[in-house]
């Protein structure tokens, strides 16, 4: 099969969505000027820089009461900063949760009962319990071709992580499975790994 996007696939569903899988998941925390605290998960994410540590995420839809974008983006242009908190399996159905279409006036972390504490380098709140977070603050938004596609880069300032996920001086992340979007409804555990020594070493 072959198609162009801008003609279209003829698919029941885009595949486009599952061909570039699994995603990790950055379930994003931002805090409005107002204080207000909103937590989504966003499967367009990866780290993309080691010195110093970035990370991105891109958004691509809006809502009705944000104009151009959707809450996270919204809130880091007002105010600069934004958490990335790793998802763990245990924390799937509170990650699917704090999907919700929800209004701009909504805490998510409220909604889905999730335990929030507060940020270290940045004025914003994160997932309690985590395997890890990352706290950011904005280095650029990018507007993508397309209605409402932002890519939100971020330094990472402050990283927390949890006792238990260091084992032997390694963040070990068997030690927590992971949670990844493979596209549709789809999303895949890491439950085993294997090491490659690159050609040299």
């Amino acid at each position: 099969m072959f198609y162009r996007p801008e003609d279209g696939h003829g698919l029941p569903h885009n595949p486009f969505n599952a061909i570039v899988t699994p995603r990790p998941i950055g379930w994003i925390s931002t805090r409005g000027e107002d204080g207000h605290d909103n937590l989504a998960p966003y499967s367009f994410f990866n780290a993309v820089a080691y010195v110093p540590p970035q990370v991105m995420f891109a958004s691509t839809s809006a809502k009705p009461d944000r104009a151009d974008t959707k809450d996270s983006v919204a809130q880091i242009r007002d105010t600069g900063v934004f958490c990335v908190n790793v998802v763990e399996y245990a924390m799937r159905d509170a990650m699917n949760a704090s999907s919700a279409a929800f209004g701009k006036e909504v805490d998510e972390f409220e909604a889905a009962g999730i335990e929030k504490i507060a940020c270290e380098t940045i004025d914003c709140a994160r997932v309690a319990g985590a395997p890890a977070n990352l706290e950011c603050k904005l280095t650029q938004i990018v507007q993508l071709p397309g209605e409402a596609n932002f890519a939100v880069f971020g330094e990472v300032t402050g990283v927390h992580i949890r006792d238990n996920c260091l084992k032997d001086g390694i963040f070990d992340v068997l030690s927590f499975n992971p949670l990844s979007r493979m596209g549709y409804r789809d999303y895949t555990v890491v439950r085993e790994k294997f090491s490659l020594k690159r050609p040299g070493e």
